[in-house]
């Protein structure tokens, strides 16, 4: 089961991915890890880094994709995006996006949530 969920989650980075090269974001990274950390897609557009977590969901899930990514998970990619940062001398703004590919019947339809929480929220 765990294999089938990690797969499944493969397939919606990787629509992610399309979604956001055709909307004009180049990819920087995929899969980036710091420590125990992954972040799935850091993108730049215009002179914007963003760091961008992908949920995959099948229609019958319920969680809203932004429930999905709790304080514990934001503050873990926060620290790999300070790491990040750190490491390739980036100094440019910063945003962090959730992107939920949600299968439904033979189609994935995607949502697109911006500024889903900010880098430097309270704990």
């Amino acid at each position: 089961m765990h294999n089938h969920n990690s797969q499944f989650g493969k397939i919606g980075e990787e629509i992610a991915t399309v979604y956001l090269k055709e909307k004009g974001y180049q990819i920087i990274q995929r899969n980036y890890k710091f420590s125990r950390v992954e972040v799935d897609i850091i993108a730049r557009v215009e002179n914007e880094i963003i760091f961008i977590e992908v949920k995959t969901r099948t229609s019958d899930q319920m969680a809203y994709p932004e429930q999905a990514v709790g304080k514990s998970k934001q503050k873990n990619i926060r620290l790999a995006a300070e790491n990040f940062l750190e490491e390739n001398q980036i100094e440019l703004p910063v945003r962090f996006d959730i992107i939920a590919v949600v299968k439904n019947e033979h189609k994935f339809e995607i949502e697109h949530i911006e500024d889903a929480f900010y880098p430097f929220d309270v704990l």
